[in-house]
């Protein structure tokens, strides 16, 4: 809306303007403002679409009702709001392992037992307004189990051929076609019975085979389909042939199909892929799926539990159903089955035509994926009303078609090295954005072993995030928290194995990490709103001035248009930043500590409003535009303001550590800020979790001539995370760059100051320290070594040691704590921890 305003209205807007920006975020929701779009109340409070979910994993039979529910009532706390649970084996070493004596053997993956308490996690999410569900087969791939028959499976094209040169009446022999008895699989497994690292041998594939067509060709050549003879009818049970052969040389195939022998692969629930093309077997795994869960579910089917998920792709690909003839000819136009003998390496009619068959071939795998399996599942589910959630990538599908098909569509990406590394997103966003769908969900931060051993912190793990966001992701889903089914002092508890990242409730920095969690919620509150512009370097780019690196995404609705701005870099740096956007007041609005401000030091020129922005490393911000531009505006003070140090506080700190873990039982005093690992005391040296620092705090009184003034304590280098209370206010905690937080006015004193900082480090010190004690369980190393010599991603526990069995002390007095992975040795390297500082009281200075 246009108007003119006199000078003094003006000002008075501007000043009404500028104190309507709150820096208290999560207010409770007034009444009647639950579905407000407006995104200032968006960014404030957060709506449920905005908080993030996990992926539950329940290893193996060790689950109890008490730890599901503290699992839960922990996420509701932290900001969670959806769990999908997987039913995995004991470990991942990658592959599915075992660990014996289990103290909980009688629960296993879709039996009786196991029900119970997936009935349970149902009831709980229900009371605590979560939305539940899980993995539609056990294992994590793809859609299968114990009761799916080799007439169900997957399966595979095979043939025999046999070369006949007699002339004559004569009884030939088509021989039944053998394939390798070991299972097809995109990936090997851990056999158990062999103790190798293999695609085991499926009986299946030994016994269970069916005729599609006898046929004789001549021997060489290209061979034209009308002299192609059908032999089908003239064989005998026994594979003889009654026919009269022409003269000439001649090769008869015999073609069938098998069972593919994929299976899923959770321990002791092992069972084989349904046939993706078969509506008569995605029917009958679904009818089964949902007929379990309404009978063990209950009342709780729909409600407690909502929905059911189906992970990426995983299970190869099949060459064979029994009605793909027909659907061959409907789809395509001809019959199939005199070209077979292509796929067996021969050329029929001519080149061309055979490479138009092969095409066609995989044209219509990909149509009955999309037509039977991706149809039959979202109509099965819409009626039992539970919703399709999936992860479309990896499989024999074009996603245009099978996008639309899906309620709620899952992405993924990795923290290679320390990078993001998406899994066939941008083809996923693509598409999504074709069938209009909004929400862009993602298995969020899968880690290797190298980037995951316990040691992974949120500022580390806040800029791969905010590249997913640049990407189109607008809703995380953590891979991975792991359920916990025993007592608090069993930390760091049951793992998943060698996969991260570590989002346990175990973690050291749980708690305070809460902060991260609240980031997300309002970087995805904005990311849902409005819609998607595509991106273009005319309507985004910058000028860097240091060694940084801008990434954005863009938002609009009506005159509304939003920017997340991010720099992808772990170096602070300025960027000269211009938008496709003019007469619009530009606004920054912090998603770290949700403070909103106006910008005032920018240009316009051409259609376009250039902004100096400062970064620190990893920094990101939402630049909005929402409101009708104030040309006085732009000669206000700084947007980035300098900071000036006033105090450098020094000296010794009274530093207090938890003794349960392995702490001195009295605080300490550090006469100066250094790494606990570079003490020599081995509960400090070793320490992993919280410790509280405390220090009195005068500040010279010269400071405080300006009530106006803006403080920051500033916390310099802090491994990994803290928490800060100055004079009995809590001031937040602090977990990324810039290490500062704000001093509220007239907090600050002259003398006497309390100053109190709690500082969380990662589990890797602990478990290294626990490795120079004596042994009290057997250890076997992960199974990547038997694929890659030499590569160690750590070991699994063997078996269940009897003093934990037994709730008995443990033998080895020096050891703290419990894990069922372990990557560390005694020389592993510890990592820097604590307070390092320079800890600064700092001015704005303008």
């Amino acid at each position: 809306m246009k108007f003119k305003l006199l000078l003094s209205i003006i000002f008075l807007q501007i000043l009404t303007y500028a104190n309507s920006f709150s820096q208290t975020v999560n207010k409770p929701v007034p009444a009647g403002k639950q579905n407000s779009n407006d995104p200032a109340f968006l960014f404030k409070h957060p709506p449920e679409s905005a908080k993030p979910g996990v992926l539950w994993m329940w290893m193996g039979s060790y689950i109890s009702k008490e730890g599901i529910t503290k699992d839960l009532e922990v996420l509701k706390a932290q900001g969670f709001n959806r769990t999908t649970m997987f039913s995995l084996a004991d470990i991942c070493t990658p592959w599915p392992g075992e660990i014996h004596k289990s103290p909980t053997s009688e629960i296993i993956a879709w039996t009786a037992p196991w029900w119970k308490l997936v009935r349970h996690a149902a009831m709980e999410s229900k009371r605590l307004g979560m939305e539940f569900g899980m993995h539609n087969c056990a294992g994590y791939k793809s859609s299968g189990g114990v009761w799916i028959t080799p007439e169900l499976s997957m399966h595979e094209l095979c043939w025999s051929k046999t070369n006949v040169v007699s002339e004559g009446d004569n009884n030939n022999y088509a021989a039944r076609p053998t394939v390798d008895p070991r299972a097809k699989l995109l990936f090997p497994v851990f056999n158990p019975e062999t103790g190798l690292v293999e695609n085991p041998v499926t009986e299946a594939r030994k016994t269970f085979y069916k005729d599609i067509v006898v046929i004789a060709l001549t021997a060489d050549g290209i061979v034209s389909t009308k002299s192609i003879i059908n032999l089908s009818d003239k064989m005998q049970p026994d594979g003889k042939l009654n026919w009269h052969v022409p003269s000439g040389k001649w090769i008869v195939y015999r073609f069938g199909h098998t069972t593919m022998g994929t299976i899923i692969q959770p321990w002791k629930a092992t069972g084989l892929e349904c046939d993706k093309m078969s509506e008569e077997a995605v029917s009958f795994h679904m009818n089964h799926v949902i007929t379990e869960i309404k009978n063990n579910i209950g009342y709780f089917m729909g409600t407690g539990f909502t929905q059911l998920h189906f992970d990426s792709y995983e299970a190869g690909v099949p060459t064979w159903t029994p009605k793909i003839p027909e659907e061959f000819i409907k789809r395509r136009g001809y019959d199939m089955v005199s070209y077979l003998p292509i796929l067996a390496g021969r050329t029929i009619e001519s080149k061309n035509d055979s490479i138009k068959f092969c095409n066609d071939f995989d044209a219509t795998i990909k149509d009955l994926y999309s037509d039977i399996y991706f149809s039959t599942i979202a109509k099965k589910l819409k009626s039992a009303n539970l919703n399709f959630l999936c992860e479309p990538y990896g499989g024999p599908w074009r996603q245009d078609d099978i996008m639309p098909k899906v309620k709620t569509v899952m992405t993924e990406f990795w923290t290679n090295n320390g990078q993001y590394t998406p899994a066939e997103l941008d083809a996923i966003v693509a598409s999504l954005r074709k069938s209009g769908q909004n929400i862009i969900e993602a298995e969020a931060f899968t880690g290797m072993p190298e980037d995951s051993k316990w040691d992974e912190t949120p500022a580390w793990l806040k800029p791969i995030g905010d590249a997913a966001f640049c990407g189109g992701v607008n809703r995380l889903v953590l891979h991975r928290f792991v359920h916990q089914p025993w007592d608090e002092k069993y930390k760091r508890g049951a793992s998943f194995g060698q996969w991260g990242t570590h989002f346990d409730r175990t973690q050291t920095w749980w708690k305070p990490g809460k902060a991260m969690i609240e980031y997300w919620q309002r970087c995805q509150a904005l990311l849902q709103w409005g819609n998607i512009i595509p991106k273009t370097s005319d309507d985004f780019n910058y000028k860097r001035e240091d060694s940084i690196t801008i990434n954005f995404i863009h938002r609009q609705e009506k005159n509304t248009d939003i920017y997340f701005v991010e720099n992808t870099s772990r170096n602070n740096g300025t960027a000269e930043c211009n938008f496709n956007i003019s007469g619009r007041q530009p606004e920054l609005w912090d998603p770290v500590t949700g403070e909103m401000k106006m910008l005032t030091q920018f240009t316009e020129q051409n259609n376009k409003m250039s902004i100096l922005l400062n970064f620190a490393a990893a920094q990101s911000y939402f630049i909005v535009f929402r409101k009708k531009l104030v040309a006085t505006l732009q000669k206000g003070k700084p947007d980035f303001a300098a900071a000036k140090n006033i105090k450098i506080i020094t000296g010794s700190w009274q530093v207090t550590f938890n003794s349960v873990w392995g702490g001195s039982a009295t605080p300490l005093l550090f006469d100066t800020l250094q790494s606990w690992t570079k003490k020599n005391d081995p509960g400090v040296k070793y320490y992993s979790g919280t410790a509280v620092y405390k220090k009195v705090v005068d500040i010279p009184a010269t400071q405080f001539l300006n009530k106006k003034d803006i403080f920051y304590l500033d916390l310099g280098t802090t491994k990994d995370i803290a928490h800060v209370t100055l004079n009995g206010k809590d001031l937040g905690v602090i977990w990324t760059a810039p290490w500062r937080v704000r001093i509220p006015a007239g907090l600050l004193k002259s003398n006497g100051n309390q100053l109190q900082i709690e500082v969380t480090n990662v589990w890797a010190n602990r478990l290294i320290g626990d490795e120079q004690e004596p042994p009290d369980a057997a250890w076997l190393p992960g199974h990547m070594g038997d694929v890659v010599p030499g590569y160690n991603s750590g070991h699994f526990l063997k078996e269940f040691p009897d003093w934990f069995l037994n709730n008995k002390p443990r033998p080895s007095k020096g050891r703290y704590c419990f894990t069922t992975w372990n990557y560390f040795t005694k020389d592993s390297p510890l990592i820097p921890s604590g307070l390092l500082g320079p800890i600064r009281i700092m001015k704005e200075e303008f």
